[in-house]
């Protein structure tokens, strides 16, 4: 079984949208299969306003023990060079280059925290 939220994620839709079409709360796999392989008239269309702009979803990968989970990505987001989950900081990460310093936007989801190295001014 997996939940409408793994469905929305694996589907690369929205929450809302999810609801809003029916997907129940729990289906099984072979309904999941079924729902991927013959897409109503509404997920048609989803994928194709979709193309070639960001995904729905995001996996969000912890650089330092591997933790990962899927969050819709924000408008404000920079391009992230390392992310790291709750549990560790960015001492962590790999060193910092030369000429660089190191940004980091917390709580960019649950447990995950952003980071960006960007040269100094």
């Amino acid at each position: 079984m997996m939940t409408r939220r793994d469905a929305a994620i694996a589907l690369d839709i929205p929450m809302e949208m999810a609801k809003r079409h029916n997907i129940p709360a729990r289906l099984s796999e072979a309904q999941f299969a079924e729902l991927n392989a013959n897409p109503p008239a509404w997920l048609i269309q989803s994928r194709a306003n979709r193309q070639g702009k960001r995904p729905v979803w995001v996996q969000l990968t912890c650089a330092v023990c591997g933790f990962s989970e899927a969050e819709r990505p924000k408008k404000w987001w920079p391009e992230f060079d390392f992310v790291h989950c709750a549990e560790h900081g960015p001492a962590q990460l790999p060193s910092l280059e030369a000429g660089k310093t190191r940004l980091e936007y917390p709580d960019i989801s649950t447990h995950m925290y952003g980071i960006v190295d960007e040269a100094k001014a």
